[in-house]
């Protein structure tokens, strides 16, 4: 699928009428007859191909006069995968918008993140978008407010500034303008056990329950397992089913906790300050990789023959990634020559030193990560690890916090690869991981990765890191989920769902005993320079 997919008609109209489920989020559908705008896979009857026109983004559908659909409820469709895939100023913009920055800062705090003028960025968003930055946040926060007042039993006004509206009249005239509906409405029309729970008895401050969509298929093994496997204790735990972890938010502090469920991730918000909702259900989509589109991902790595078995045994593979890139890159030097349990505990000693303590009532988290000003001033003689690690890590978080080094998710990827590997200690695997999980790159490889070389040796393919390289440009742009189908062969239990309790569901027919033992380390090259 290629960039400005709406100008396509004679697909889109395809779409709609074969009511693919794939392409949502992709376009919108707006219906001239009915003002209304849906989704490619609204189940009502598809109208009349002169009556459709297709627009990139809800936004701006919106702008140009048309309100959202009351059954397909297009707003709630999975992210568009453009912003997965591409690293320019749009793609970067969209991302920074979606992680509430001009809510925050204004259109001249997304400029000042991203290094252009407010005009060069609001006539890349127009002419790419069909909408400028205020109207892409404006919609973002609308659905914000639509889910506080369909699973909250907030009043109004309180949801109206925790959706980031600055009045309470511009919030019920957006609610009125997007959805035909106004706040009271939108909640009176909803099911009747729905509705009781929304205006009923409040349950915990603080506290949502949502369902964040995916683009099937979903392959839950190596997303969760990692994620598992590599929890750091305080911060992350695997309880009853669902993967938890704190988050450090603009506003305050949360807990997530995310459940895979057939059709959707179950996600269950704690929140300190209910204006950091829709960036933690950025952030949460973000490391479990919700708006990657699975399909095109799959077809690209299936035309390579010695791949093509991994994928149709397990599709669907996400990467797993972070919600915060600078705490990523804290532990990928943690992790260094280590195994992933000491990494856990290198980890764990600093959050009990330095992390923010953060109370959870529904489970054993006890910290937020520490903060990069936090982890500046840790004593480097403290630190049990070579001399060489320590000097990386005091001059990373140094960087990271004085500003010289900026990770995030608006992050230019070749520029931040070049950033990192001017530091000491940091050398290609190091750079590619934090590229690969922390800022998203979807095309990141890891050929000196000793559990890649041993993968791709067993498939057949090339093992030596330039004759593997060299095979995987038919791979691109899509390297990192050839990555994770490659490291999905290894018997590691971050290959693994866990059970209820927290243990890999292993295959009855694991790795062979010597292979598991060499795999209890991470099994990856790791820089330590």
């Amino acid at each position: 699928m290629q960039n400005g997919m709406h100008t396509d008609t004679e697909r889109c109209v395809r779409a709609v009428q074969s009511k693919d489920a794939r392409f949502d989020g992709w376009f919108f559908t707006a219906v001239t007859t009915t003002k209304i705008y849906c989704r490619p896979s609204c189940p009502a009857v598809p109208p009349k191909p002169r009556n459709m026109t297709f627009y990139p983004s809800a936004a701006a559908c919106q702008q140009a006069g048309f309100r959202a659909c009351k059954r397909c409820r297009p707003d709630t469709s999975p992210g568009s995968p453009e912003w997965n895939h591409r690293a320019d100023l749009v793609a970067r913009a969209m991302r920074l918008i979606g992680d509430g920055v001009v809510d925050r800062d204004g259109v001249p705090g997304l400029a000042a993140r991203l290094g252009y003028s407010t005009r060069q960025i609001e006539r890349q968003l127009l002419a790419e978008m069909g909408a400028g930055p205020l109207a892409l946040a404006r919609a973002q926060r609308a659905q914000t407010a639509r889910l506080l007042i369909e699973t909250t039993p907030l009043p109004m006004a309180e949801i109206a500034f925790a959706s980031g509206f600055s009045s309470i009249r511009t919030f019920n005239d957006t609610v009125r303008e997007v959805f035909a509906l106004s706040p009271s409405e939108l909640r009176a029309r909803l099911p009747r056990h729905r509705a009781g729970a929304a205006a009923g008895t409040p349950g915990a401050p603080g506290v949502l329950n949502l369902r964040l969509p995916f683009r099937a298929p979903l392959n839950p093994d190596n997303l969760f397992g990692h994620l598992a496997a590599t929890a750091v204790p305080g911060v992350e735990e695997w309880r009853d089913g669902a993967y938890r972890r704190t988050l450090r938010l603009p506003y305050g502090h949360g807990v997530a906790g995310l459940t895979p469920m057939p059709d959707h991730i179950a996600c269950r918000l704690t929140l300190s300050d209910l204006r950091d909702l829709s960036v933690a259900i950025s952030r949460c989509r973000r490391m479990l990789d919700l708006d990657a589109d699975p399909v095109a991902v799959d077809d690209q790595l299936r035309t390579d023959p010695l791949l093509a078995p991994l994928v149709d045994k397990a599709p669907g593979r996400r990467v797993p990634r972070t919600v915060d890139e600078a705490e990523f890159a804290v532990r990928a030097v943690l992790g260094q020559q280590v195994s992933t349990a000491a990494a856990r505990t290198h980890a764990a000693r600093l959050v009990t030193a330095y992390g923010d303590p953060v109370d959870d009532a529904e489970g054993g988290l006890t910290h937020l990560f520490p903060s990069s000003e936090a982890l500046a001033g840790v004593d480097p003689e403290s630190l049990a690890m070579p001399r060489t690690r320590r000097t990386t890590f005091t001059t990373l978080v140094g960087q990271l916090a004085d500003g010289t080094l900026h990770l995030g998710v608006e992050s230019d990827w070749e520029q931040a690869r070049a950033r990192l590997l001017a530091l000491p200690g940091f050398g290609p695997w190091t750079a590619d991981v934090i590229a690969m999980r922390a800022l998203g790159d979807p095309d990141a490889f890891l050929p000196t990765d000793l559990g890649i070389r041993r993968a791709a040796e067993e498939l057949g393919l090339p093992s030596t890191p330039a004759a593997l390289t060299a095979r995987a440009a038919a791979w691109r742009p899509w390297r990192a989920y050839a990555v994770q189908y490659l490291w999905a062969t290894d018997g590691h239990p971050i290959n693994f769902m866990p059970t209820r309790s927290g243990t890999p569901h292993l295959p009855e027919a694991t790795a062979p005993a010597s292979r598991s033992s060499r795999t209890s380390r991470t099994s990856r090259t790791k820089d330590a320079q």
